[in-house]
């Protein structure tokens, strides 16, 4: 394996776990904002209002998002597997 399959396999990696993790963070990033404005508004300072609903929503988002998560994850390995045994 040359410096150059390593690369491709750590950008590629990165990029999977990029693709798989940002639904998630986005939707957290947008309810926290939510809230927080909420809170400012309201003036309402609970700790667990602030987290709560994040957890909740990542929590549906990852629930929902699994079927392409799952696949994003099995095509990533499968080109590892085919490069392992093509090379090897």
């Amino acid at each position: 394996m040359s410096g150059q399959d390593v690369l491709d396999f750590a950008r590629d990696s990165v990029f999977t776990l990029i693709l798989i993790s940002a639904p998630a963070m986005i939707v957290g990033l947008v309810v926290g904002v939510v809230v927080s404005l909420f809170q400012a508004l309201t003036q309402i300072q609970e700790a667990t209002l602030a987290f709560v609903p994040k957890i909740i929503a990542v929590f549906v988002t990852i629930l929902i998002g699994l079927p392409f998560m799952s696949a994003a994850l099995s095509a990533y390995m499968a080109r590892v597997v085919q490069h392992i045994t093509t090379s090897g």
